[in-house]
């Protein structure tokens, strides 16, 4: 008797198992099946727009409202910020070796006559949806000619990738027959491919990097990227591994990517004064002013960011597969949702992060293109400070520092220096103190400029000025044309930088971004920094300190210095 009741028992036991798992099939190829029946996409909105009943919308639904299979687009973005990362992508997940190489295969170049359009993606392509009204100063400020200097003639070399307006998308290859874009049937090519204007606006974006910027000025795409970051569903999250303080990779329906850095501090909070530089809070607010400054001062660095209210439990907690992640959230005693997740500093039940109840600020800063595509070269900055409490770095102790690094490659030709001149700047208005690393693109190698990762750690603290930021600029002595005059009309009452900022910021979902010392700190760094160019002007002759970078290639902005200069 026993002996058949325990054959009952696993027989029940194996029949669960296969209807589990024909249910699992089943699931798998729904929306496949679901695919053959429909030939377009009914979806009433476009990509860079939320729906209505997102909530209420099956599952298989969202795996296929006009997006391509999300491991044709997984293999295009980066997973790592990380300065030791520029070998392989981090991904959380793996593309298998057979799908990349489809993935390589589905984008054809057409090769035509029109060789007009051929660069017509990756260029200006006329005043953004979201401009400043005509009447703001900021519209002015881009419309002054300082602001209307071009980039010299892009060819396949200076492109990150090698595409321009004729590349099609074959959904075949690709393993996806359901992939339609925004738009209708007349967008596709007679083969059924997508042109890239079809393209999420994430792709489009990696699109258009090429040797001399991340974007090009008046990028309606950057706008529709910024709207993304904002109004996209989270699908997943999981957190970024590595580095000090907690971030999260956040996964979008449209299966774009971007990095999360939760609000650690108030506006109106400094860094206390007893806080070291390298154990500072990472500002989230910092990121998204940092991407305005950026902008305004007209390098084009740094990623798209944007400010979002997230919901900590629907679309955090709810849909992560990080377990570490999950089993950090718990519910405080004020009854808000909280989580502290795995870093090396301020994870922990005491620095936990609360919503208001489960509602919390955060920046998400849109990725890179994958490793994989488009590796960067990670560079130790000459400037780097020591990361130790009693310790200093040489340039803290050699005044005659900056004379060994311009002959020293990559800084004793190019443009690298004055790029390190720049970054300097940008970092001395924000009161960043943490640039230890830089990348750049490798495809382009030593002519090209340094990317702006990470500012974080700026606008700490507004009512002081940490004029060590400035050394690499009093040590070298050297700018580009430019920036200088750039810097001068910035300083101007007219085209003041605070208010340039404060014009710019308003336009975040988080807005005020800053309070008004942080903007009013600008002001007077500015100052600070066109001190330091005077007196080097004053010393070495402006001959000698400001680099004509305006005649460099036939009036472009983009000259390259033909080595160190002697006095």
């Amino acid at each position: 008797m026993k002996m058949i009741l325990l054959r009952k028992f696993r027989f029940l036991i194996l029949m669960v198992f296969l209807i589990a798992c024909s249910m699992h099939i089943m699931i798998d190829l729904l929306p496949k099946l679901e695919g053959h029946g429909n030939s377009g996409c009914s979806c009433s909105h476009t990509p860079s727009e939320e729906p209505q009943s997102w909530g209420k919308q099956p599952q298989q639904h969202q795996q296929k409202d006009g997006w391509p299979n999300k491991h044709t687009l997984r293999i295009l973005q980066d997973f790592s910020n990380e300065p030791s990362s520029n070998v392989s992508s981090h991904s959380l997940e793996r593309v298998p070796v057979g799908v990349s190489g489809d993935k390589t295969q589905a984008f054809r170049m057409h090769q035509g006559q029109r060789g007009d359009r051929k660069r017509q993606f990756m260029q200006d392509a006329g005043v953004t949806k979201n401009a400043p009204a005509k009447g703001s100063r900021l519209s002015a400020l881009f419309d002054h000619p300082l602001y209307k200097r071009s980039v010299p003639t892009l060819t396949d070399e200076d492109t990150l990738f090698n595409v321009n307006t004729d590349i099609r998308f074959d959904p075949k290859a690709a393993e996806d027959q359901t992939w339609n874009a925004e738009g209708t049937m007349d967008e596709f090519s007679p083969t059924g491919g997508l042109t890239s204007d079809s393209y999420p606006n994430w792709l489009r974006f990696h699109i258009g990097i090429n040797r001399y910027e991340l974007y090009s000025r008046h990028n309606p795409v950057i706008d529709a990227l910024l709207k993304d970051l904002v109004t996209q569903r989270i699908t997943s999250v999981a957190m970024k591994s590595g580095g000090t303080q907690l971030k999260l990779i956040m996964t979008f329906q449209n299966y774009g990517q971007a990095l999360f850095k939760p609000m650690k501090q108030t506006r109106e909070q400094e860094t206390p004064p007893d806080f070291f530089y390298f154990s500072d809070f990472e500002r989230h607010n910092a990121e998204v002013a940092a991407f305005h400054l950026d902008k305004i001062l007209d390098f084009r660095r740094v990623p798209p960011v944007a400010g979002r209210l997230v919901n900590m439990t629907k679309e955090i907690k709810d849909i992560t597969r990080d377990k570490k992640l999950w089993k950090t959230f718990f519910i405080s005693p004020a009854n808000n949702v909280c989580f502290y997740g795995e870093c090396s500093y301020y994870c922990s039940t005491e620095h936990a992060l609360c919503g208001k109840p489960d509602q919390i600020e955060g920046s998400l800063a849109a990725f890179l293109p994958d490793l994989a595509l488009a590796k960067r070269k990670t560079w130790r900055n000459p400037w780097r400070r020591s990361y130790h409490k009693r310790k200093k770095a040489e340039w803290e102790v050699d005044p005659d520092y900056c004379e060994e690094i311009k002959q020293t490659p990559p800084y004793d030709s190019g443009t690298r220096l004055l790029d390190i001149m720049d970054m300097t700047i940008f970092d001395f208005l924000m009161g960043n103190m943490d640039r230890h690393h830089y990348e750049t693109f490798e495809k382009f190698g030593n002519e090209t400029f340094i990317i702006h990762l990470d500012n974080g750690r700026g606008f700490g603290k507004h009512s002081h000025d940490e004029l060590s930021i400035l050394v690499p600029l009093t040590q070298c002595c050297r700018v580009r044309k430019l920036t200088h005059l750039r810097l001068q009309l910035l300083a101007k009452e007219e085209y003041k930088l605070s208010v340039m900022m404060a014009e710019s910021l308003v336009r975040d979902r988080l807005s005020p971004i800053l309070i008004q010392p942080h903007l009013d700190a600008m002001d007077r760094r500015l100052r600070l920094v066109l001190n330091v160019l005077s007196d080097c002007i004053e010393k070495e002759g402006y001959g000698y300190v400001v680099e004509d970078d305006i005649q460099g290639h036939h009036g472009t902005e983009h000259g390259h210095s033909s080595g160190p200069r002697h006095r």
